[in-house]
């Protein structure tokens, strides 16, 4: 791990990664293997969507979708650097229980300026919805839990 990535957030006797959030209408979980299945369904039904969300700048998802092996690769790699605090990814739940995936968040050291961390997130195009609660249930989540310089946090506009 480099130093730039230890130095994303303080070290874990200092700051407690948040286990999630619940906003009006959805909850946030760390993304995990355990939702590969339901994860896939969610992005790959909805790819112009998400395509169009700010953010994303049309570059994912692949037009040509993935394999649930590609798609969990992916989901094991997000959750490596949850673990590692090199990034945290949450899956965008409704529901009790396993929940249904709607969509994702992101929130990763920016490439250009580690210091400045770059926040994206995405629902489905059937909770389209629930995109401007989302970011701003999460605006204020990073604004009062999380240790970042709001003038150092890019999220994309709604």
């Amino acid at each position: 791990m480099t130093t730039d990535q230890q130095d994303f957030v303080p070290a874990a006797d200092v700051f407690e990664v948040p286990a999630g959030l619940v906003g009006e209408g959805f909850r946030l979980e760390p993304l995990g293997p355990e939702h590969n299945e339901r994860d896939l369904a969610a992005w790959s039904g909805s790819i112009a969507h998400v395509r169009a969300t700010p953010g994303f700048a049309g570059n994912w998802p692949p037009l040509e979708g993935m394999s649930a092996e590609q798609n969990l690769a992916d989901l094991e790699g997000h959750a490596r650097d949850f673990a590692e605090r090199r990034g945290f990814t949450y899956s965008v739940l409704e529901g009790e229980g396993e929940g249904e995936v709607i969509g994702c968040l992101y929130i990763y050291p920016a490439k250009e300026d580690p210091q400045c961390v770059q926040v994206r997130s995405w629902v489905r195009a059937d909770r389209a919805a629930l995109d401007k609660a989302v970011y701003g249930a999460v605006t204020n989540w990073l604004a009062e839990v999380w240790p970042f310089r709001a003038d150092r946090i890019d999220y994309a506009a709604r």
